[in-house]
């Protein structure tokens, strides 16, 4: 699992028929202290309806993604599994995500 903020969606005409219906999105990984960290990557949005500067979940595992959307041959790899409301590291260090 991945902690990530989704940058802004990406539309295309043209797609494999396993990404029917479903959002994708570009994300930024993030570190405990919700600053970014490596290279931003897509991820499938079928069922949280997160947006542009939500801090996400994603499962960045593509046989625990397929299990996830329910679909054994998609070429999927990372798929956004929540909404993070709040990161906290300890009691005294507890970060609303903006």
């Amino acid at each position: 699992m991945n902690l990530c903020r989704v940058l802004g969606p990406v539309v295309a005409t043209e797609k494999h028929p396993a990404f029917h219906a479903k959002k994708i999105l570009v994300v930024q990984p993030l570190d405990e202290h919700l600053a970014a960290q490596g290279k931003s990557f897509l991820a499938v949005d079928e069922h949280t309806g997160a947006g542009q500067g939500d801090v996400v979940l994603v499962m960045n595992e593509g046989g625990g993604a397929r299990q996830i959307l329910k679909d054994p041959t998609a070429p999927i790899r990372s798929v956004i599994v929540g909404v993070v409301d709040q990161v906290s590291l300890d009691a005294r260090d507890s970060r609303e995500t903006p």
